[in-house]
């Protein structure tokens, strides 16, 4: 079999820019939740922090160095780059931009458009929205003129000479048929055979990617639509639960939603079928209470050992072979505020890397 080569999702919000500091204050990073963050029940692992790589700025390329140098030694083929972009207005783009500039940053990557619109509730929604996403041909032209750029670096990942790129909400886009056929023909005149183009499937988006399109998507996980009821804590651990956050927090029981055990969500995970032109995936981890203050979503009592179960069984019963590629997406390299990182922690230190690598040598 071909190597798997696992693409790690990747979020640059890891240093100040004007925009987060009006809407969040002076300074702010996605560390500022990190660290604010509190257990919010008896063995609740909270807060994430960082251990080797420490609590990085990316405008460094010292830290952006340190990152790929880890990526490579365990065995990440490349980084998936949350890419903002609002009508012409960018956001968030100054690590990739240092990275294109620096020939010593030299580890693949690929560019997922996080379309969804900024708001204060962190979800997309349309609540208290601070940027939001406008859609039209005009721009979609525009856009895929801009991403030409990156596409035609030496590093950015492609299939069969199509460079890769990935829409997170597809079904924000009043006609995405059209849209894509935009971009490919602007791709195609650009010298390319065509472009690659896939989107993140979960509970918002389930369709088969090439009825609208696309040609193929990944699984964005944790899936929600893949998460029964059963999966969720017993009645009477889940009323614990609540009553002590009440008592500590003083806050209303609708501020916690969902507490799911990993294990039993490993366990859903691999009982359930693969789907036709979907690249698989996996997250180590996940646990945005640092982010979210309401209705966070909690994988409980995940373990670098449960990871490696779910890691293994996707290595072994995936069919590879349907597919011009071997993608595995991992969510996240680095998602620090949804508890969901390969990165060193300083509770489990390197063991979700090791576990990656021993698994898909």
């Amino acid at each position: 079999m071909t190597k798997i080569k696992p693409i790690a999702i990747y979020l640059p919000q890891f240093h100040p820019i004007p925009e987060n500091d009006v809407w969040w204050g002076k300074g702010f990073t996605e560390w500022t939740n990190v660290t604010k963050a509190k257990p919010l029940f008896e063995g609740h692992y909270q807060p994430h922090l960082p251990a080797d790589l420490g609590f990085y700025d990316l405008r460094l390329e010292e830290a952006r160095l340190a990152q790929e140098q880890m990526a490579k030694e365990y065995g990440i083929h490349g980084f998936c780059y949350y890419h903002y972009w609002f009508n012409g207005k960018r956001l968030l783009h100054e690590p990739l931009d240092r990275k294109l500039k620096n020939p010593k940053e030299d580890l693949p990557f690929m560019l997922c458009w996080a379309n969804e619109n900024w708001t204060r509730a962190w979800d997309g929604l349309d609540r208290e929205v601070l940027l939001k996403q406008e859609y039209s041909f005009e721009d979609d032209l525009i856009h895929i003129e801009h991403l030409i750029s990156y596409f035609k670096q030496e590093h950015y990942i492609k299939v069969e000479g199509k460079p890769v790129f990935i829409v997170y909400k597809p079904n924000q886009f009043p006609d995405i048929l059209k849209t894509i056929n935009i971009w490919r023909k602007a791709a195609k005149e650009a010298g390319f055979p065509d472009l690659y183009i896939g989107y993140a499937l979960n509970a918002d988006n389930q369709f088969e990617p090439k009825s609208k399109g696309f040609d193929f998507a990944f699984e964005f996980q944790p899936n929600s639509m893949n998460c029964p009821p059963n999966n969720f804590f017993s009645e009477t651990l889940l009323d614990k639960v609540i009553r002590k956050i009440k008592k500590k927090f003083k806050i209303k029981v609708t501020a916690v939603t969902s507490f799911v055990n990993y294990a039993e969500y490993v366990k859903n995970q691999i009982n359930k079928d693969f789907i036709a032109n979907v690249y698989p995936g996996i997250t180590p981890m996940w646990d945005n209470s640092a982010r979210r203050k309401k209705n966070p979503f909690i994988l409980h009592d995940s373990s670098p050992e449960q990871y490696k179960n779910w890691l293994g069984h996707i290595k072994n019963n995936y069919s590879w072979e349907t597919m011009p590629e071997n993608f595995l997406f991992i969510n996240a390299w680095n998602e620090w505020a949804e508890g969901n990182h390969l990165e060193p922690c300083q509770k489990w230190e390197t063991k979700y890397l090791e576990a990656t690598k021993e698994i898909l040598k």
